[in-house]
């Protein structure tokens, strides 16, 4: 879960992004939800206002969502940003 995520793998991750990608550029996030629409609502309203393009889909037994979110975004700090904004809702899964 993101909680657990260090500021290590944060570092990581933003030297691969501006290695990878010209900024600004499209991100796809993926995250697993367990199915509770408050949980989900949590996740959409960080996106909102962002133009993101959000799809979900529920799992075979209906416990989980999972959420692919397509975003616009400046720079690798901006992607970072949002997954410590996700990190903030308990029992979210990054992928």
């Amino acid at each position: 879960m993101n909680q657990d995520k260090s500021e290590e793998f944060y570092s990581r991750l933003k030297e691969k992004l501006a290695e990878t990608s010209k900024w600004p550029s499209n991100y796809l996030y993926k995250f697993i939800v367990p199915t509770d629409p408050e949980k989900i609502k949590q996740i959409q309203d960080i996106f909102d206002n962002t133009g993101a393009v959000i799809e979900s889909k529920q799992s075979k037994n209906a416990k989980y969502t999972s959420l692919s979110i397509t975003v616009n975004l400046k720079n690798p700090d901006a992607v970072i940003r949002k997954y410590k904004e996700v990190g903030e809702v308990k029992g979210v899964i990054s992928l």
